[in-house]
């Protein structure tokens, strides 16, 4: 973090208008590096974590491409004639444990990565499952993205990304997503000396604004709990429940 930013990151902690540290943030580091080897993504992922941690938060980064995750939209594939063993339930685990989920990535081919694709698929997997409120399990849950390269494709990937954690019960801030592209072709990336990636003012800007507005909506949701349990419950509709469907006042 560069030396303005943290001074304006400890400037706007001092009088916070809530109190976040109640709150869990989970970073998918999609990456296609294992640990240890360096990680471009995660070194604007600390960004973000300076900032929520600042604020009381607890944060905690998982590469999936560290564990074997197989195909498919089982809950645990390891239960099908299909493969021996996934570790995604583990990564699950930790998924509905956070309130904020960002979803990380490198950009490759103007796309997100592989891992980012193989992330989605496991999550939208348990997506016929239920919260205690009878909604989809995801809902009251933030979602944003941080994405580097150094090709374009950061809003075509965030597009993708945001629709996605929407689309399986995320709640998606404004300004819920943030990245770096270095120089079109070959080039340094955000982490390699000279990149100018650390001290990039529009992508420390809109990290900056993606945390504060990713703790503003969990607080909001969080102390409210979670998303109103009205006309959003798949087995009331099921049952004949269709929450004004067939009132005359939509038929005007």
């Amino acid at each position: 973090m560069s030396e303005q930013l943290k001074s304006m990151t400890e400037r706007h902690c001092e009088n916070p208008p809530a109190k976040y540290d109640d709150l869990k943030v989970l970073f998918l580091n999609c990456t296609l590096n294992r640990t240890p080897v360096l990680s471009h993504t995660e070194g604007l992922i600390n960004v973000a974590q300076k900032i929520f941690e600042a604020n009381g938060a607890s944060t905690k980064i998982i590469r999936p491409v560290d564990y074997d995750i197989p195909a498919g939209l089982g809950l645990d594939m390891s239960k099908t004639p299909e493969w021996d063993k996934d570790d995604w339930p583990i990564i699950q685990k930790e998924v509905d444990a956070c309130d904020i989920l960002i979803l990380c990535t490198s950009v490759w081919l103007g796309e997100k990565s592989s891992v980012c694709n193989r992330t989605l698929e496991r999550m939208y997997g348990y997506t016929h499952q239920f919260n205690e409120k009878g909604q989809y399990r995801d809902y009251g849950k933030v979602g944003a993205t941080l994405i580097t390269g150094n090709e374009d494709g950061v809003k075509h990937c965030a597009m993708n990304i945001l629709f996605s954690l929407s689309h399986i019960g995320y709640t998606i801030p404004p300004q819920a997503d943030a990245g770096w592209m270095g120089e079109a072709g070959p080039g340094p990336s955000y982490r390699d000396e000279g990149s100018g990636g650390p001290e990039n003012d529009f992508t420390n800007r809109n990290t900056t604004f993606l945390v504060w507005n990713c703790l503003h909506l969990a607080r909001m949701l969080k102390d409210n709990g979670g998303v109103p349990a009205y006309g959003n419950q798949p087995d009331e509709w099921q049952a004949g429940c269709k929450a004004g469907f067939d009132s005359p006042e939509h038929k005007r």
